[in-house]
């Protein structure tokens, strides 16, 4: 594609993806792991310290031990499938996800900035001169506030997903969001990945 056929949408996705880059890397440096064939602990273990699009495990995983790092765990390769986000050492994935077992890909999916970094919003962010990159949107403006839901009281859509992180953009300064995704914790549906925007959303 010619430099003058690259629109401002282009360029807004290649935005989101160089951030989605930067931010993966400082989190593998952040983020560590172990995960267990048994509940408990126990069983065959393999270490994860960063992310890892195709484990080739021969076995399940039903429990994990998590030092550092929140993860996505998919039971397929390059991040597909089912998956969940784990934010603390799990003993029984099966009984706290309702985990069916198969694990082929895990990433760590939250970006601690170093200190004196991030936006000026007091969440975790990245920010640039044009726009700000938000791995997990929290309510109130604080860092230790509850995560923003996708769609709260309805079903989760992502018409209504990208309505709501325009509101949460507007909320800490910015004009919109110009991508989104949904993350599903818990059995509940919050925004992830909100790159805010003064332009081009």
């Amino acid at each position: 594609m010619s430099v003058s056929g690259i629109t401002g949408r282009t360029l807004v996705v290649l935005s989101a993806a160089a951030i989605g880059l930067t931010a993966s890397a400082a989190m593998a440096q952040n983020a560590s792991a172990t995960i267990y064939r048994d509940t408990s602990f126990r069983g065959p273990a393999v270490a994860v310290e960063s992310a890892n699009p195709n484990l080739r495990l021969n076995f399940p995983v039903y429990s994990i031990r998590i030092a550092r790092g929140d993860w996505e765990l998919c039971s397929q390769p390059n991040f597909r499938g089912t998956c969940i986000t784990v934010l603390q050492s799990t003993s029984d994935l099966r009984r706290a996800h309702n985990w069916a077992g198969p694990l082929q890909s895990m990433r760590p999916v939250t970006y601690s900035p170093p200190p004196g970094g991030g936006g000026g919003s007091g969440q975790q962010s990245l920010r640039g001169m044009a726009s700000e990159y938000f791995p997990a949107p929290r309510q109130a403006n604080r860092p230790n506030s509850a995560r923003v839901q996708a769609c709260p009281g309805g079903n989760a859509t992502s018409a209504c997903a990208s309505q709501n992180a325009d509101r949460f953009c507007r909320s800490v300064g910015w004009n919109g969001s110009a991508y989104e995704r949904m993350e599903t914790v818990n059995r509940r549906i919050y925004l992830a990945d909100v790159l805010c925007v003064r332009s081009g959303y």
